[in-house]
């Protein structure tokens, strides 16, 4: 009884911090999310949020993460990129992971923007595609955090109805 209310209150608090890291950058907060929906779950031997429950909820935050990291890509791309551009936002992106913040904002900018300048010196093109990237950075905290909305939303629904 007592580790079932532990549990329950662990869970809503990994909920909280999941929701209230899912706009930044480079920071799973969707999975942080579904962890924290994983242990309401649990807290009652998972009749209420059920095994098919938590598969479409996991799904929702695999989609959510997959989203997050990709769109700056395609965003470079719907910016006018070539495809060195949209090859240097994922390089961009994964090696500014280790610089924190800076480098996950950053890194897909400044990859986008140098691959195209190497392959085209065209500085208007480039700075094109470094504007496209952030666009698709802003869509994908958006949608990233739309998506977590929703399987938070939904897991309330199935742990009260």
């Amino acid at each position: 009884m007592v580790v079932d209310v532990l549990l329950l209150v662990a869970g809503v608090a990994v909920v909280i911090v999941g929701l209230v890291t899912v706009p930044l950058p480079g920071v799973p907060g969707a999975a942080i999310a579904f962890l924290g929906v994983v242990l309401v779950a649990w807290a009652d031997s998972f009749s209420r949020i059920g095994p098919s429950s938590l598969m479409w909820l996991g799904g929702t935050a695999l989609v959510a993460s997959f989203i997050d990291n990709v769109t700056g890509a395609l965003g470079a791309r719907y910016g006018g990129a070539s495809r060195w551009g949209v090859i240097g936002a994922l390089v961009g992106a994964l090696v500014g992971l280790p610089f924190g913040l800076p480098g996950v904002l950053l890194g897909p900018l400044v990859g986008a923007v140098g691959l195209e300048l190497i392959k085209n010196p065209d500085v208007s093109r480039a700075a094109a595609a470094g504007a496209g990237t952030l666009v698709g950075f802003l869509a994908g905290a958006v949608l990233k955090s739309a998506l977590t909305l929703l399987m938070v939303g939904a897991a309330i629904l199935a742990y009260w109805l």
